[in-house]
C-alpha cells in the first residue's frame, strides 16, 4: 500500500485475521488517519460484537466494499509488520492442510505478549488538572463518575457512552492525560527496566572536585563506602570514555547501604538512569576455530552439499554417535557467512541441553533459543530479534516454525522421527516435520532432516527419490556400536535369578561397570512407583474419575495420579470396596526402579529423570550436568533418556519392561519399538570404549528385536512396509481422525453414527474405520469416538476437495440440534 493516501481517496478495506476459529476473515474499513500507517502483517485493534475488543493481524488491504456495512480499524499497533508475506501464506497453508481456521494458526503462533486485552480498569490520571482543559459533554460525564477514586470497566465506559464511541473516547482522554488504563487495552508485552548510576559529570573530569568530595564524605563513612565501590568499577570497565554507567543492582550486591546511595543520587553527586536491557541472557561467541570433522563426516557434508544442488530437502541418516551435529555447525556457519538464516529444530528443548550449550559457545549472540519455558516477553524479545534481523541462528522446538524469518536459507530437523514434533493438544495438530518442508517452499531454501532411525514415511520418500540421502555409518570416536544382549525374563524367572525388576545379568553388569567407575542408563518407560493399586481381595482398582483410566501410585507424595488430568487423592490404607488390607503395587515405574537400585547399591548415587523430576525450569540442566560431572552414577529415566545426550563415562544401557511398548496396539508399535530401543542404546560407549546394552524381555526371538541386535533399519523397514502395504497404512495412505466429544456417552456415540453416515456419502466404506471409542474412551470427563480416513494419496487439488467436503458433513452434523454442542476435532496424518 502506498504511503501517498489522502482523505479524498477512494475508500480502503483490510481483510482481518483474528486469533479465534472464525471460518472466515473479517472485513474491516481503514479510517482516512490510519492510511499512512497501516501494513500487511501489522496488528490492529478492531472490534467484534457488542463487547470485544481484539488484536488482528492485516491479511490484505483492498478496495473491494464487501456487500455489507463494515466496522472501521480502531487503531495500528505497529510502526512497521510484525509478521511477512511468507508467514501469512504459510498460515493458510496450515489452515487448509491441518482443517482449522487460520484464526487457530494465529492463535498459536503469536507469543501471548503480542496480544491486547479488553478487559479494562479506567481511573483518573494522578496529574489530572480539570482547571486547565476543556471537555466534552461525554468527556465530562466520563471524568465525573471516575472521581473520588473510582474505576470503571471497559464494558461500563461502552454503556455510558455507546460500544462505537467507547474507544475514541478513552483515547482521546488518554492523550489528554486526564485518564489512566490499570490493566486496559495494552499489550501484555512490556520490556524490561533496569536502573544505572554514575558520579555526576563534574566530578569526572575534575580531579579537583573528585578530590574535595573524597573529603567530605570522611565523616559519612557509609556514603565514602559507596563512592569506593563505585570506582573500583569504573577502573575495571572498559567503556568509552565519558560512559561511566553501572548497574545499580550490580552495585548494590556490594553490600553498600541503599539508604546512602539514595541520599547521594538525591544531592547530585551520583546520577540515576533507567535502560531497556534484553531478558535474554546475552552469550558472546567462545570459539574461534573451525570443527574437525572426520574423514567419514567430511565426506558426508560434501555429498549433502552436493545433494542440495538436485533436491531441496535431504536425508542424513547417521547412526548413533556419528557426529552429525558437528556437521550441522559447519552448514550452519556457511550460511551465517552468506549472511542468511538458519532454523534448528529440536524436539524437546530441555533435552537438548548439551547441543544447546555447545552452539552457543559458536555462534554466541547471533543464536536465540525459543521455547515454551521461556515466559510470554522473552518469546516477544526473540520474535523481534529475528524480526530485525539480529539473530541468524534459532533453536527451538516445534513452535519457532511461526518465527518471522526474512531471510531463511537452511531448516535443520535433528531427531526428525521424534513423536515430540506433532502437536497433540489444542489447534492445529502440526507436524513440525513435515510443517518444516512447507515453510522453506515459501522460503526457497533447503531441508535437512536428521537421525540414526528415521520415520518410515521419511525413508519412503527417500526411496522415491523425492528427498536426497547421506548415510554416515561409523562413530565419531572410531568405536563399535554397544553390543546388545537380550535376557530371556522367563528363563530368569523359572531358574529364579530375578531380584526385584533385574535379572542377576544387569546386576552383575551394573557391578562391573562400577568397578571401572563408569556410569549406567536404565531406561524405564514409565513414571511413578506402580503402574496400578490392586485389591487382592475382591480385585479393586483406583480408576480416574474423570478418565477412563486407571491411576498411578507415585511414593514421594503417597498419592495415586491420573497422567492425562491430575486427578489424584492419597493412598487409601484400605480398600475402598471391601475395606480389606490387601492393596498391593502392580507393575512399576521409574521411582521404584530408583528405590531398588539404591536398595542394591546403598553406596552409589542414583538419580531419576522424568516428567516428575524435571518440573522446574533449569532441572534438566542440572540433572545432566550431575551425570557429565560424574556425580551420578546411574541415571533412571524415561524416554526423555533417549534424546540428543552424549556422555563419555556411560558404559552400560539397561532396558526393562520391553514387551509393553512391543505389543502395544498401533500400527506403529514395532517401528517406534526399533527406534526407541535404537536411540537409547546409543547412549552407551560414545568414546574410545565400546558400550553395553542388556534388554529384559519375555520374548527375545521376537522379530523386531533380532533387527534391534543387528542395527539392522532397512530390514525392518522392508518388513513394515510389506505389512502397511496389504492393510493399507502410511505411508501408502493419509491419515485422518476424526474424534467427537461431550459429557454424555450415548450422545457421541450417536453423534459418531450420524457423522459416519453423513461421510459415506462420497467415501467408499473401505475408506472408512469407525466410529469406535478410542483406547482411553473417557477423557478430562469428555467421551470419545473416533473415525479414521484412510485416503490414497492423490494432488493436493484432490485432497483439499476431500478435507473441505469432510468438513461439510462435519457442519450438517453440528446444524442437528442434538449434536450443536458436540466437540469435532481434526487429526491431519496422527501418529
Amino acid at each position: 500500500m502506498s504511503n501517498n493516501h489522502t482523505k479524498d481517496d477512494l475508500a480502503y478495506f483490510a481483510e482481518i485475521i483474528l486469533p479465534l476459529p472464525i471460518a472466515k476473515l473479517l472485513t474491516y474499513g481503514i479510517p482516512p488517519h490510519l492510511l499512512n500507517s497501516i501494513r500487511e502483517g501489522s496488528r490492529v485493534i478492531v472490534s467484534l460484537g457488542n463487547k470485544k475488543l481484539l488484536t488482528g493481524i492485516v491479511n490484505r488491504l483492498h478496495q473491494t466494499a464487501p456487500p455489507y456495512a463494515t466496522k472501521n480499524i480502531m487503531d495500528v499497533l505497529d510502526e512497521s509488520p510484525i509478521l511477512n508475506k511468507q508467514q501469512l501464506a504459510f498460515f493458510q497453508w496450515m489452515a487448509q492442510y491441518y482443517m482449522c481456521t487460520i484464526g487457530d494458526v494465529l492463535k498459536a503462533a503469536l507469543p501471548a505478549g503480542f496480544k491486547l486485552s479488553s478487559q479494562s480498569k479506567i481511573c483518573l490520571h494522578p496529574n489530572f488538572d480539570e482547571a486547565h482543559a476543556t471537555f466534552s459533554e461525554q468527556e465530562t460525564r466520563l471524568i465525573e463518575a471516575l472521581k473520588n477514586g473510582k474505576t470503571l470497566s471497559y464494558q461500563q465506559v461502552e454503556r455510558l457512552a455507546g460500544q462505537k464511541e467507547a474507544y475514541k473516547l478513552l483515547k482521546n482522554l488518554m492523550q489528554q492525560q486526564a485518564i489512566m488504563f490499570l490493566e486496559e487495552i495494552q499489550e501484555k508485552y512490556f520490556p524490561k527496566k533496569a536502573k544505572q548510576v554514575s558520579l555526576n559529570k563534574s566530578y569526572v573530569e575534575d580531579s579537583n572536585e573528585l578530590e574535595l568530595l573524597f573529603q567530605q564524605l570522611e565523616k559519612k563513612p557509609k556514603q565514602l563506602d559507596v563512592l569506593l565501590q563505585y570506582m573500583s568499577f569504573v577502573t575495571e570497565i572498559s567503556e568509552p570514555k565519558g560512559n561511566y554507567f553501572i548497574s545499580k543492582k550490580k552495585l548494590l550486591q556490594q553490600g553498600i547501604s541503599s539508604s546512602s546511595l539514595q541520599n547521594l543520587i538525591q544531592h547530585g553527586i551520583f546520577v540515576e538512569k533507567e535502560i531497556t536491557v534484553s531478558r535474554i541472557e546475552q552469550i558472546k561467541s567462545l570459539e574461534t576455530s573451525n570443527t574437525i570433522l572426520s574423514p567419514a563426516q567430511t565426506q558426508a557434508l560434501l555429498e549433502i552439499k552436493e545433494n542440495f544442488k538436485n533436491k531441496n530437502n535431504v536425508l542424513l541418516h547417521g547412526i548413533t554417535g556419528s557426529g552429525k551435529t558437528e556437521i550441522y555447525t559447519e552448514l550452519i556457519q556457511e550460511v551465517i557467512e552468506r549472511q542468511g538464516q538458519v532454523l534448528y529444530l529440536l524436539p524437546e528443548i530441555g533435552l537438548a541441553t548439551q547441543i544447546v550449550q555447545r552452539l552457543q559457545k559458536k555462534f554466541g549472540d547471533k543464536m536465540g533459543v525459543y521455547h515454551s519455558k521461556y515466559a510470554s516477553n522473552e518469546r516477544v524479545e526473540i520474535w523481534n530479534d529475528v524480526l530485525s534481523g539480529k539473530l541468524r541462528l534459532v533453536v527451538g522446538v516445534r513452535s519457532a516454525l511461526f518465527l518471522p524469518f526474512d531471510q531463511l536459507q537452511l531448516i535443520i530437523v535433528d531427531e526428525e522421527h521424534e513423536t515430540a514434533y506433532k502437536q497433540f493438544d489444542g489447534t492445529p495438530r502440526y507436524h513440525a516435520r513435515d510443517a518444516a518442508v512447507m515453510l522453506a517452499t515459501y522460503h526457497q531454501s533447503k531441508v535437512l532432516l536428521g537421525s540414526a532411525t528415521p520415520a518410515m514415511e521419511t525413508y519412503y520418500n527417500v526411496q522415491r527419490k523425492k528427498y536426497g540421502l547421506v548415510k554416515l555409518t561409523e562413530r565419531f570416536s572410531q568405536t563399535s556400536l554397544p553390543k546388545i544382549t537380550l535376557v530371556n525374563l522367563r528363563t530368569e524367572q523359572r531358574h529364579k535369578k530375578l531380584q526385584g525388576e533385574f535379572s542377576r545379568i544387569l546386576i552383575q553388569a551394573l557391578e562391573e561397570v562400577f568397578q571401572h567407575q563408569e556410569q549406567a542408563i536404565i531406561f524405564q518407560n514409565r513414571r511413578g512407583y506402580a503402574s496400578y493399586i490392586l485389591c487382592q481381595t475382591c480385585a479393586w482398582v483406583p480408576t480416574c474419575q474423570q478418565c477412563s483410566v486407571s491411576l498411578t501410585y507415585h511414593q514421594f507424595k503417597d498419592y495415586l495420579v491420573c497422567h492425562y488430568c491430575g486427578y489424584h487423592f492419597k493412598l487409601p490404607p484400605v480398600c475402598q470396596e471391601c475395606g480389606a488390607h490387601t492393596l498391593k503395587n502392580m507393575g512399576f515405574g521409574t521411582e521404584k526402579i530408583e528405590e531398588t537400585l539404591q536398595q542394591f547399591f546403598p553406596d552409589k548415587h542414583i538419580q531419576r529423570m522424568d516428567l516428575d523430576t524435571t518440573r522446574r525450569k533449569h532441572s534438566y540442566e542440572k540433572i545432566i550436568a550431575n551425570l557429565e560431572k560424574g556425580y551420578t552414577d546411574v541415571l533412571v529415566g524415561t524416554q526423555m533418556i533417549t534424546k540428543g545426550l552424549d556422555f563419555g563415562q556411560v558404559s552400560l544401557v539397561g532396558v526393562l519392561d520391553l514387551d509393553r511398548s512391543l505389543y502395544f496396539p498401533d500400527f506403529r508399535s514395532n517401528e517406534r519399538c526399533f527406534q526407541l530401543i535404537t536411540q537409547v542404546s546409543g547412549r552407551a560407549g560414545r568414546r574410545d570404549k565400546q558400550g553395553q546394552v542388556i534388554i529384559q524381555t519375555a520374548n527375545p526371538t521376537h522379530p523386531i528385536l533380532q533387527d534391534i541386535v543387528a542395527y539392522d533399519y532397512e530390514q525392518m523397514y522392508e518388513k513394515e512396509l510389506l505389512e502397511r502395504q496389504k492393510f493399507r497404512y502410511p505411508p501408502y495412505v493419509r491419515l485422518i481422525k476424526i474424534t467427537c466429544q461431550h459429557p454424555s456417552e450415548s450422545l457421541v456415540k450417536e453423534s459418531g453414527r450420524y457423522l459416519t453416515q453423513q461421510l459415506h456419502q462420497f467415501l467408499d466404506v473401505d475408506s472408512i474405520l469407525g466410529p469406535q471409542a478410542p483406547l482411553i474412551a473417557k477423557l478430562k470427563n469428555q467421551f470419545r469416538m473416533d473415525i479414521w480416513i484412510k485416503l490414497a494419496k492423490s494432488t493436493d487439488q484432490l485432497l483439499l476437495a476431500i478435507k473441505e467436503q469432510i468438513q461439510e458433513a462435519t457442519k450438517r452434523l453440528l446444524t442437528q440440534k442434538p449434536y450443536r454442542q458436540v466437540r469435532v476435532i481434526f487429526d491431519v496424518d496422527p501418529i
